[in-house]
């Protein structure tokens, strides 16, 4: 242990004002562009430049040659659709920078013999950089000094123990600092260094694997080879059809394909999530990567730890109980001296330094000392006293540096049952750099803390077991003692408590174990990561949240990591949601947004693709009766707005509880296909009937104007199912949109712009009886849905399905 004690070097003062500005002139500077989110750039080019884009806007081209221009209506939601989108994005993209700001890490340099912090971007060739435990290595460089420095690269090597560091010793960016302190010189910054090119891409505004997004993009692959015959036989059938007119068969082959493309569902997919990132970043909430939302609301299991996140960072003194006859001023003046020692304290330390600082004896000089690490539990120094005596001191865990048999333990027992955290002041008998140092010690003193619950803990975890959400406690302190803080905050299961000491390393027999239990102490930081990931072999969905170093590993290998805004700069880095306020109760928050979209874009999901399905029919069908094709473009432009456009936008973005469901993509088909097959047969049905029925000039428009009707009524049921259960504002949208209809019908002037008009009272009740008898069919046809779907409960077709 002789590399782990401290290491004296001449401190380095670091470069001068003027040395500075030289290497900023020379472009020796740390450039590279860390964004939260795409560039407006991007952001246009993601939007407009799409397939569907191109495919529509081919069309569009198309109906500008042919005429008249009612009939490229499509076209310009199109544009009003694309122009929505990058606005949204664009919104969310100063939302998520004005976030990573706040967030940004600053490390400490030395410039003109000064600590000074800096952003990253300021940092220079040959800078001399503080660190301490928790801080990211943000540039490569050389180790300067080295005080007990031990830095975890397992983010770049995937080695997951610690690595001790002395002067002259390379460090890189994307390590971080487990134990110790010391300082280093920056040898490579901006581009060259290759970590930091990683952690740039890593770290913009991503639309990562989601399963709403692989969903959709898999519905999108299936559309366009579905496009592709359907089109050829439309067009091959409209011009044998209507060879008298090739402009007719051409719009009305348009009008067949348009129909198709549900253009809407990407831009409203993306649109959900921005709002989402703009709604939580008013919370003070920084999603790293958008699918976190969706991700959170997905878990089954939020795994916890209990410092930082049931507790506040900071502690207080309750009780000093000196041990074996030890004198209490002499413990005070040990502990002061501890605390002198360690330059860069933790939590518990800083609570022994604010309460014996004053005892703290000048004339005790330290020769060594080792920094707290969690994997080992304790921390040390060793002194030489005023009298000539010398001595080494040890402050950790009674249960790892004790004996199970010692009578101490007992005491400690009761303590932590209080939910009390205990250290242990032992004086060992062993040099500190002795591997075996805490194999032998003499107890002196139990420091009991007191810790500080997080007022919100509580309710929090009352809403995660509401939601059969299992919370586990994952610490590194002594179970007991954590049981009891969670027993406090009310955690179901908080009197089944593990000491993860004795927990099997077999992952399947671990998992087993996680799934009976809720607390879990003195876990380290490599069993935390087996934990998460024995949770995710048997199925789960984890989250996990944490602050400092020792829950990188966790953090990084979970479903979702959740890192607090005030944590180490190595947990903000790799976790996917950063809550800037520290607080944990905003997690409810992310989750309710997670399942707002999940269950609006499984919503709108089924209204598009009902069309698609529907629009693929009719062309088929058409194509087999070579018949006219129905509708013109104009026509399904009005259908698309009234019952699928804007009810989608504002179903999109409605408040939603519904816990998330897998299987996105065949829990859509199963309602939309249905629906589809029957709105278009319907349609068709309606169509036939009205060919029969009219004759003579005008006989065309009558008929498309009947189908309309049957396909529009068909089309409101759907929407009138989707938006079940009713509130206010959703009646008053589909009342609405059929009122929109209703005034077309009406209104002379539109009616000649949509080529729609009701000719006498056959046809038009005709088709109400249709649309009547295919809305009894899709009811049952929805239920049945429901009920192969996994919710056999007697409630309406859009409750069932998990659409509310």
């Amino acid at each position: 242990m002789t590399d782990r004690v401290r290491t004296e070097v001449a401190p380095k003062a670091g470069l001068t004002t003027a040395q500075v500005a030289e290497r900023v002139a020379r472009g020796e500077v740390n450039d590279v562009p860390v964004r939260s989110s795409r560039s407006m750039a991007e952001i246009v080019r993601a939007n407009v430049f799409t397939r569907f884009n191109a495919i529509i806007g081919g069309l569009f081209l198309v109906i500008l040659v042919v005429g008249p221009i009612q009939d490229g209506l499509f076209g310009f939601v199109i544009v009003a659709n694309t122009a929505i989108g990058v606005i949204q994005e664009w919104r969310a993209k100063k939302t998520l920078d004005s976030l990573a700001v706040i967030g940004e890490a600053r490390p400490t340099v030395r410039r003109d013999g000064a600590a000074v912090p800096v952003s990253t971007s300021q940092i220079v060739l040959d800078d001399v950089i503080e660190l301490g435990p928790g801080d990211k290595v943000v540039v490569d460089g050389e180790v300067v000094e080295a005080d007990s420095l031990e830095i975890d690269e397992s983010l770049l090597t995937g080695e997951a123990d610690p690595v001790v560091k002395r002067p002259g010793d390379t460090v890189m960016s994307g390590s971080f600092v487990v134990a110790g302190g010391g300082t280093f010189a920056a040898t490579k910054v901006g581009r060259e260094a290759y970590a930091a090119q990683l952690a740039e891409e890593a770290s913009r505004f991503t639309l990562v694997h989601s399963e709403l997004r692989s969903g959709i993009s898999q519905i999108l692959k299936y559309v366009t080879w579905m496009m592709i015959p359907t089109a050829i036989g439309l067009i091959i059938s409209q011009l044998v059809v209507e060879r008298h007119d090739w402009r007719e068969a051409v719009r009305r082959m348009v009008g067949g394909i348009v129909p198709m493309v549900p253009e809407g569902l990407v831009l409203l997919t993306s649109m959900a999530f921005a709002i989402g990132v703009i709604r939580l970043g008013r919370k003070q909430c920084l999603v790293q990567e958008l699918p976190a939302i969706e991700g959170l609301a997905r878990v089954d299991v939020v795994c916890l730890d209990k410092t930082g996140t049931l507790t506040e960072g900071g502690m207080d003194i309750a009780e000093l109980r000196p041990l074996a006859g030890h004198d209490n001023a002499y413990v005070r003046k040990v502990l002061g001296a501890l605390g002198a020692a360690d330059p860069r304290p933790n939590a518990s330390l800083e609570a022994i330094i604010n309460a014996y600082a004053d005892d703290a004896d000048p004339g005790w000089r330290c020769t060594e000392s080792l920094p707290f690490s969690s994997a080992r539990k304790y921390s040390g120094a060793a002194f030489n006293e005023p009298d000539g005596d010398s001595g080494t001191w040890l402050l950790g865990a009674p249960d790892v540096l004790l004996p199970a048999t010692d009578p101490a333990l007992a005491e400690v027992d009761g303590l932590n049952d209080q939910g009390l955290r205990v250290l242990l002041l032992a004086r060992a008998r062993k040099d500190l750099n002795d591997p075996a140092v805490a194999s032998a010690v003499t107890p002196a003193a139990l420091v009991v803390l007191e810790q500080r619950l997080r007022p919100d803990a509580a309710d929090t975890l009352r809403y995660f077991a509401e939601q059969d959400v299992h919370a586990k406690v994952i610490s590194g302190d002594n179970a007991i003692s954590v049981g009891a803080v969670a027993g406090k905050l009310g955690l179901p299961g908080a009197e089944r408590t593990v000491d993860a000491r004795h927990l099997p390393a077999d992952r399947h027999a671990m998992g087993a174990e996680l799934d009976r239990a809720a607390v879990f102490g003195r876990v380290s930081p490599q069993q935390k990561r087996d934990m998460v990931g024995a949770l995710q072999s048997r199925g789960h969905n984890v989250a996990m949240t944490g602050d400092g170093v020792n829950d990188v590993l966790a953090l990084k290998d979970a479903d979702i990591g959740v890192s607090m805004g005030s944590g180490s700069e190595a947990t903000r880095a790799v976790a996917q949601i950063v809550l800037l306020n520290n607080s944990f109760a905003t997690l409810p928050s992310v989750v309710a947004e997670g399942r707002r979209v999940i269950g609006n874009i499984t919503r709108v999901a089924t209204l598009f693709l009902t069309k698609t399905v529907y629009s693929v029919l009719l062309a088929v069908l058409v194509a087999i009766w070579q018949v006219p094709y129905p509708f013109l473009p104009r026509h399904l432009t009005l259908l698309s707005t009234l019952s699928i456009g804007i009810p989608a936008f504002f179903l999109a973005l409605a408040p939603n509880k519904e816990r998330a469901k897998p299987h996105f993509v065949r829990r859509v088909m199963r309602y939309s296909l249905p629906a589809g097959l029957i709105a278009g047969a319907a349609t068709f049905v309606t169509y036939l009937l009205a060919r029969h029925h009219y004759r003579g000039p005008g006989a065309l428009d009558a008929e498309t104007s009947a189908a309309t009707l049957t396909l529009f009524l068909v089309s409101m049921w759907v929407l009138a199912i989707v938006a079940r259960p009713y509130t206010w504002w959703r009646i008053l949208l589909v009342l609405s949109m059929g009122a929109g209809f209703l005034i077309v019908l009406v209104t002379p002037s539109l009616q000649e712009f949509f080529a729609l008009k009701l000719v006498g009272t056959q046809g038009p009740w005709t088709a109400v009886a249709v649309a009547a008898a295919a809305g009894v069919v899709l009811e049952f046809a929805w239920r049945r849905a429901a009920v192969t779907d996994g919710d056999p409960a007697p409630r309406t077709g859009a409750q069932r399905s998990g659409l509310t």
